[in-house]
């Protein structure tokens, strides 16, 4: 870059006024504002006690603090027939094998499809990109079909599978490993790495924001999951499940049902923070190219 151009950078301004500045920011305080409210309205309900519940108008803040609500949710939860760790223990089973799985099986099959060339891989990746169109509702039925013929209905495997199939990983990381030069793999190939010392070794750490966001997405789905449409024994059932049936027993158990909102969404909202920043990153999508 000569001086001529070094100086035009210098000296160039910012074509927002002062007054410009101010409005942005103000409406991006408001929005702000906005989506942190119901974030604010649950942490609030976690602590009322049970006549703040039914004011009018109600107070999104809470006026007189306390613990009762998990007091009376731990007391109910003691009360199940199963007990709570067993909750727990099948929601982190089916969170953490579901997550890496998915994560695992997304990104091996994206990899080929990413950096490979073989007969049928546009009408696979054209029919992974037309599966985004449906819903859940959509494929429930199909999806019982399915697992009932594999004869895993009523079984862990019910509701892990579908997670591992879930067709955005496999579209994201493609996406993604799509960006990674192929100067680098070609090097790798040339010193002797095999495909999976590649995968692991290069094309993994390469996409870290992109599998972390996905294990973030899938992470959400699975500890709210209930399992009900595949797991009917109550020892397999997982602590969501749990959570709401407790909160169905009316007004009584409003304080509690504000204490399950606060556990339900505050797991997921603390792992959002711990890699917020790779999320961040992989919204923007800068990526590599040769």
């Amino acid at each position: 870059m000569d001086e001529r151009k070094i100086r035009a950078t210098k000296t160039r301004k910012v074509n927002r006024s002062l007054g410009g500045n101010i409005a942005m920011f103000t409406i991006l305080a408001l929005i702000g504002v906005f989506m942190a409210f119901p974030l604010v309205f649950i942490f609030n309900n976690a602590f009322k006690p049970l006549d703040e519940f039914f004011k009018i108008p109600p107070n999104v803040f809470v006026r007189n603090p306390t613990l009762e609500n998990f007091e009376t949710l731990s007391i109910l939860m003691s009360n199940s027939w199963v007990p709570f760790g067993r909750y727990l223990f099948n929601t982190l089973l089916i969170t953490s094998v579901g997550v890496v799985g998915h994560v695992v099986i997304a990104s091996a099959a994206a990899y080929p499809l990413a950096k490979r060339k073989f007969p049928g891989d546009k009408l696979l990746f054209s029919m992974v990109v037309l599966s985004l169109m449906f819903s859940y509702n959509v494929t429930a039925v199909p999806n019982y079909i399915i697992i009932s013929k594999l004869g895993i209905n009523n079984t862990y495997l019910a509701v892990l599978l579908p997670a591992f199939a879930f067709g955005m990983g496999l579209f994201v990381m493609k996406q993604f490993m799509e960006q990674i030069p192929d100067s680098i793999l070609e090097s790798a190939r040339l010193d002797g790495a095999s495909e999976y010392k590649i995968f692991w070794s290069i094309v993994m750490p390469n996409v870290k924001p992109a599998w972390l966001t996905l294990g973030l997405l899938q992470f959400q789905f699975l500890w709210n999951t209930n399992g009900s449409g595949f797991l009917r024994n109550e020892e397999l059932k997982p602590l969501n499940y749990a959570l709401n049936q407790i909160v169905q027993g009316g007004v009584a158990r409003a304080g509690a049902a504000g204490a399950v909102g606060l556990i339900t969404v505050g797991v997921p909202v603390i792992l959002f923070l711990l890699v917020q920043r790779n999320v961040i990153q992989t919204m923007a999508t800068s990526g590599m190219k040769d």
